[in-house]
């Protein structure tokens, strides 16, 4: 019935979708296993991709040859570029999306791909030989081969919903969960655990009252997430904002004894950063409102999303202090919200590739990892695909280093660093957010892409010519001078100081208040020149002239740290024989098993010390 596949994914999820798409697009044959073909790719939360750092990770996706920012771009209705009034570091794009249109168009981009075939049912085991993963075995006891399994299961192992008292199975609304799976990877010795995240409750659209709201609309000239063709938009949905108030609060107040969060029913740990409401007024107890975000969820729906509004109190106590908020006093509730708790797998146990490694060519990808967000999930999926291909091919790992991408930040933190709570990504957890800005992912990434097979040809020639035009429009703006009275006239009129001789263009562009746009209005001569290259050149070119110190100097930290990467471990490498180590070192480092000592010393309880120690010993 079933063919030899070369890669199975096991959940079609944001994770398992691009795992499929990545290895299908090199040319492995992939099995989507799915417990619900009419589910595939549902944004199960927020109708959103992206946001701060988020954004960044899209575009990595996109520059690698991943398809989730071209799947955003084809549904958007609205565009937005976060933090514009902040450097360049992080600005952070962003979209709202039509939920329906998404996983339509995800769906259509996976049946495009000549060697993905998909199986509705749910997986209940990983076949296993010899220690190597071969397949897995469904529900109705049919067994299915592969020569590798990539689990990315989301919030369904084990899943377990909660409204108030009220609790029962599932993997999100309206879906059983998966069982059987947990069960099986504990009894091969992998360890795990609980985590639990939430969702608000849906409101008709048409039942609110935008007066007494905010209005939040896209950006005038949208952008987009794609360095593709996809088109930006040329109309847009607004969003809203209103906020809670202490009626709203008092009213949730009355709902705290059965909530299942403080009742102790839920044990879990859910997402620090992005906390329930009944969570917000506990422990921010002195705030008098919190902000809540009104966003649509399509083009023709008037299905609301109530973002802010996370919540798991009984559903008469969610519509109660929800028509106390202004704009919502006759809201009519959809669904109300609800908590699911799940099992993951602390991500401690795999390698940087996410093969686990109790288990050859079994892969964990999503939030089976303790991530959460569509855009970190996606990322894995991505990543997990191409290591699957690549090792089954023979061929080398494919690994991207913390100063390479968010991507490489994110996995790096999860394997070494481990998570006790759903991991979401942020800016600051980037040493190197500089380099790794959302306006540069193509021209660092594409190449890598290309290499890897993913990137066609025609990205990569984009590529090249947008780094040699960014590079000839820099030595322009470095070369020419301008003399006093050819532009005080023009610096005065954007309030900065005049010159007394000659300065270079470039020494102009530095100053904070100077835009490329000014330089181009001070001299004509000058706006012919910089008009021949494109907005998205010029603007990159602004931006190394600019953060030209920044740059340099966190290129230097990374050269200096990368060289670390440079010492090899051998993978059997005793570490009981170096007595000098401490004994938390000792055990961090047996458990995770580092390939590098660059690794090892971003490892959590392995001190400088340590590293030192361990330098001097593989040096011996």
């Amino acid at each position: 019935m079933f063919q030899q596949y070369d890669v199975i994914v096991v959940g079609a999820g944001h994770a398992g979708c691009e795992a499929a798409a990545a290895a299908a697009n090199m040319g492995s044959r992939v099995l989507l296993v799915t417990m619900n073909m009419a589910t595939i790719a549902q944004m199960s939360c927020n109708p959103a991709m992206g946001g701060v750092a988020k954004g960044q990770i899209v575009r990595e996706i996109d520059a690698l040859g991943g398809l989730s920012g071209i799947v955003s771009d084809k549904s958007m209705i609205q565009f937005r570029m976060l933090n514009l009034s902040k450097g360049p570091a992080m600005w952070s794009p962003r979209t709202q999306n039509d939920r329906a249109r998404f996983a339509e168009e995800w769906r259509l981009a996976l049946e495009k791909i000549p060697n993905v075939d998909f199986w509705q049912e749910m997986a209940s085991e990983v076949l296993i030989k010899d220690g190597k993963a071969i397949g897995i075995k469904t529900s109705l006891g049919i067994e299915i081969h592969s020569k590798a399994v990539i689990l990315t299961n989301g919030t369904f192992l084990n899943g377990k919903i909660h409204i108030g008292e009220k609790q029962f199975g599932g993997g999100r609304t309206g879906e059983k969960a998966a069982t059987g799976l947990t069960e099986q990877l504990v009894t091969l010795g992998f360890e795990s655990g609980r985590m639990k995240t939430g969702t608000p409750p849906r409101v008709d659209g048409r039942s609110l009252d935008y007066s007494k709201m905010e209005e939040q609309r896209g950006d005038d000239n949208p952008g987009k997430f794609s360095y593709t063709e996809t088109q930006p938009l040329t109309k847009q949905v607004s969003c809203w904002i209103t906020y809670t108030n202490e009626q709203v609060h008092d009213t949730l107040k009355l709902g705290f004894e059965r909530s299942p969060m403080f009742s102790g029913r839920i044990q879990g740990l859910g997402p620090r950063y992005c906390p329930s409401i009944e969570d917000k007024i506990n422990r921010f107890s002195e705030r008098e409102r919190h902000q809540i975000f009104v966003e649509p969820e399509g083009w023709e729906t008037v299905e609301i999303y109530v973002n802010g509004f996370s919540t798991s109190l009984p559903e008469d106590i969610q519509y109660q202090a929800l028509i106390k908020i202004p704009g919502f006093e006759r809201a009519k509730m959809f669904r109300p919200g609800y908590a699911i708790e799940y099992d993951f797998f602390p991500p401690t146990q795999l390698k940087l590739t996410l093969e686990t490694q109790l288990i050859d060519n079994l892969y964990f990808a999503g939030q089976i990892n303790g991530t959460t967000g569509y855009e970190e999930a996606a990322c894995q999926g991505l990543m997990a695909g191409i290591n699957a291909h690549n090792k089954i091919n023979e061929k080398d790992p494919f690994i991207l280093k913390r100063s390479e991408a968010y991507i490489g930040v994110l996995i790096d933190d999860l394997v070494n660093k481990g998570t006790q709570e759903p991991y979401r990504m942020f800016t600051s957890r980037a040493e190197y957010r500089v380099l790794l800005r959302q306006d540069n992912a193509d021209i660092r990434l594409t190449e890598l892409g290309h290499k890897i097979g993913l990137s066609n040809d025609r990205r990569l020639d984009n590529v090249l010519d947008k780094r040699n035009g960014i590079a000839e429009l820099t030595q322009l703006l470095k070369k020419v001078k301008v003399d006093p009275d050819q532009v005080n006239e023009g610096l005065e009129s954007i309030n900065t100081a005049t010159i007394r001789e000659k300065v270079i263009v470039s020494n102009l562009l530095k100053r904070p208040e100077v835009s490329i746009q000014d330089v181009q209005n001070l001299n004509a001569d000058l706006k012919n020149a910089i008009n021949r290259f494109s907005k998205e050149i010029q603007e990159q070119a602004e931006i190394e002239i600019k953060y030209e110190t920044y740059i340099e100097r966190e290129q230097k930290l990374a050269e200096k740290i990368g060289s670390l990467e440079n010492y090899k471990i051998l993978t059997d490498f005793d570490y009981d024989r170096v007595k000098a180590l401490s004994s938390e070192a000792r055990e961090k480092l047996k458990k995770i098993k580092p390939e590098t000592i660059g690794q090892a010393s971003r490892i959590s309880g392995v001190s400088p010390a340590d590293i030192s120690v361990l330098t001097v010993y593989m040096g011996k």
